[in-house]
């Protein structure tokens, strides 16, 4: 039995609730550049996106879907239309790539090899080898190429295709990501020569 003095105490009252602070969320990569491709005529802005993917089809979705509200929403729409290129579009989007070539001061043997690489790759697949070299030093880009090349030789045609178009997709986007960024809104949209 409880002492009469010994009282149960009342529930407190709920306490007053802290607004909850959530982090900042980074705000969305948005550039001059990108407002300049959003406005820039339609077959200028086409003609600056092909210099990144020789595939008209990919290059006429990425234009018809503008305006993109920041550079994510383009890289996504890049991304996306790279996906559902059709064969054909995938061989001209290929043949709008070149080789990786070598600065004139390498030595002669490495111009060879790589010579040498590039066209057992074409003579094997029809087309010039691509790859995503970003994240790499510029100077392992050749020993990355040569082993590229020296890796994917072994491929049957279909594999190939498969990972030449996803290496394309990569390159795509990082170009259409570097083309963007690179305008200042001051120049005109159209090829970088």
């Amino acid at each position: 039995m409880l002492h009469p003095a010994a009282r149960i105490p009342a529930p407190a009252a709920p306490a007053t609730p802290c607004p909850v602070r959530t982090p900042r969320q980074p705000a969305r990569a948005r550039l001059p550049g990108l407002d300049h491709f959003n406005t820039a005529p339609e077959a200028a802005a086409t003609a600056t996106v092909l210099t990144c993917c020789n595939s008209r089809r990919w290059a006429h979705r990425i234009v018809a879907h503008r305006p993109y509200p920041d550079v994510d929403a383009l890289l996504a729409a890049a991304d996306e239309a790279s996906y559902d290129l059709s064969a054909a579009d995938l061989d001209e989007a290929l043949t709008g790539e070149r080789s990786f070539g070598l600065p004139p001061t390498a030595p002669a043997s490495a111009h060879t090899a790589l010579r040498a690489a590039h066209a057992a790759y074409e003579a094997s697949f029809g087309h010039a080898f691509v790859i995503y070299l970003d994240g790499f030093h510029p100077d392992e880009h050749p020993d990355q190429v040569l082993a590229g090349i020296r890796s994917r030789l072994g491929n049957d045609p279909d594999e190939e295709r498969v990972t030449a178009a996803d290496e394309l997709r990569r390159l795509a986007r990082a170009r259409l990501g570097r083309t963007v960024a690179r305008s200042t809104g001051n120049e005109p949209i159209g090829p970088r020569q």
